[in-house]
């Protein structure tokens, strides 16, 4: 069988009765067997993936099918599956099962689509890299010495190396849109609110996102149309109306675009995804969109202002993982005091560690008003900003990474430039408007560059629109 590059393709071969469920089933089960030494998969579902096809398949015959009939979707190791494990990625969580089902999840299965496995990412969606996993590293299949980014890093290189057909993520501060920019397939983080984030294992509730990898904005389209929409378990969920987003791909108006200087000039931009950047703006003035120079003075305030939220919001919701109620407990406890001490320290890999005491310090009496109260102003600050900017413009383009897939190792001694690779991601996540990465190119050691647009809240269409033309340009 050959590569599946979307699920149309899909779609027609079931149509032509050349292939069944059971048959793309089988065909990523191989792959995933052939290249288990990426480590994109920490689970397999092999016997229940199989037992869905088969029933999806009587469903072809019966002509009672959903959307997504043929379409195998594999989830972040942070996203509940009912009695399947879930754990973070983390040894604190090891055993844990889930009790029922993402609601994002379950609405993909009601339209028929074959869950697969779960996939590895950096420990509670705490890294760049996918270096920080209890269940090791995962490998970027175009250069195995170099990282997938992260978090989503597993559910990255699942699709990259046609592991499965689309999977899913979560996004934070760019833990979709950066790993899609290191294995060159395009990933979405939707609007703040547009998916239920209930069996979402939390690492920052006000800005944790699910997202999706596809190949084809088509794809990521059809999967947001079917996954979004008020959620009754979630009451940050949005009621705003669902458009058929896979429906509205057509783009044929005059787009007026922003870039942000500081982004083109920062001094941590590599060169070739400064050029291949700058390539895509002059096609698009010379296709007649408005394209325009706009300065950003809260750049530099984004990242501190990012962790500042994102370490007090972890030191919170990892509070729970204790060693009382499930998953991992210390073997090693004398006293009940002990017993929760040396749990956490020893359940909970550095980076996490790192966050929660980071979180902590910000967060306690002394330092609230100093650092946290003062964060929540300044996210207002970018927010209104980056709205009003979107306000007078469609769009706004810049490099989704500073830098091209880096080597393994090259960042994981010093965490402050880990943390620089968000730099271009995190404005969206701070503001919770939507924004994608799509492949521009690549650079002279052949390794994908990203290019990131950004729009305003709940404009995934014309977000998607957009997108697929940009895609069509940089072919």
């Amino acid at each position: 069988m050959e590569k599946f590059i979307s699920f149309d393709e899909i779609k027609k071969s079931l149509e032509k009765k050349e292939t069944d469920c059971r048959a793309i089933v089988n065909h990523y089960l191989q792959n995933i067997k052939t290249k288990a030494h990426l480590n994109a998969f920490v689970e397999v579902y092999e016997h229940s993936a199989l037992q869905q096809a088969d029933l999806i398949d009587q469903k072809l015959v019966e002509g009672k099918a959903g959307k997504l009939a043929g379409m195998v979707i594999g989830i972040k190791d942070v996203l509940c599956y009912a009695d399947h494990e879930a754990n973070a990625s983390s040894k604190i969580l090891q055993g844990f099962q889930s009790q029922f089902t993402t609601t994002a999840i379950q609405r993909l299965i009601d339209e028929d689509a074959i869950i697969i496995g779960r996939l590895n990412c950096d420990e509670f969606g705490m890294g760049s890299s996918n270096e920080n996993s209890a269940h090791g590293k995962v490998l970027n299949a175009l250069d195995e010495n170099r990282v997938p980014g992260g978090s989503s890093g597993g559910s990255a290189v699942a699709v990259q190396a046609n592991l499965c057909t689309a999977s899913l993520g979560t996004d934070t501060g760019g833990s979709v849109r950066q790993p899609a920019a290191f294995t060159g397939i395009i990933g979405m983080k939707p609007t703040y609110s547009r998916i239920s984030r209930w069996g979402l294992i939390a690492y920052a509730s006000s800005f944790d996102t699910i997202g999706t990898f596809t190949r084809t904005v088509k794809d990521n389209a059809l999967l947001l149309e079917i996954m979004a929409g008020h959620d009754e378990m979630d009451s940050t969920s949005s009621r705003k109306p669902v458009l058929p987003y896979s429906q509205l791909l057509h783009f044929d108006k005059k787009a007026k675009v922003a870039y942000l200087k500081e982004s083109i000039e920062s001094h941590a931009l590599q060169p070739e995804i400064k050029e291949n950047t700058l390539s895509i703006l002059e096609k698009l003035k010379d296709e007649g969109h408005d394209v325009q120079e706009v300065e950003f003075p809260l750049l530099e305030y984004i990242l501190p202002t990012y962790y500042i939220l994102t370490t007090a919001e972890a030191s919170s919701n990892l509070s729970r993982f204790d060693g009382v109620k499930y998953g991992y407990r210390t073997p090693n406890a004398h006293n009940l005091e002990s017993m929760y001490k040396l749990t956490r320290s020893e359940g909970f890999g550095e980076e996490v560690k790192r966050r929660i005491m980071l979180g902590t310090f910000v967060l306690s009496a002394s330092y609230y008003d100093a650092y946290f109260t003062k964060a929540q102003k300044v996210r207002r600050l970018i927010k209104d900003f980056t709205e009003n900017l979107l306000n007078d413009f469609d769009y706004i383009i810049m490099p989704t990474t500073p830098t091209t897939a880096f080597k393994f190792g090259e960042h994981s001694g010093d965490p402050v430039a880990m943390y620089l690779e968000d730099l271009f991601t995190v404005q969206a996540s701070v503001s919770g408007v939507p924004a994608i990465s799509i492949p521009n190119g690549k650079d002279a050691e052949g390794m994908p560059i990203g290019l990131q647009v950004i729009c305003n809240s709940f404009k995934e269409a014309e977000l998607f629109a957009f997108s697929k033309y940009l895609s069509d340009l940089t072919s």
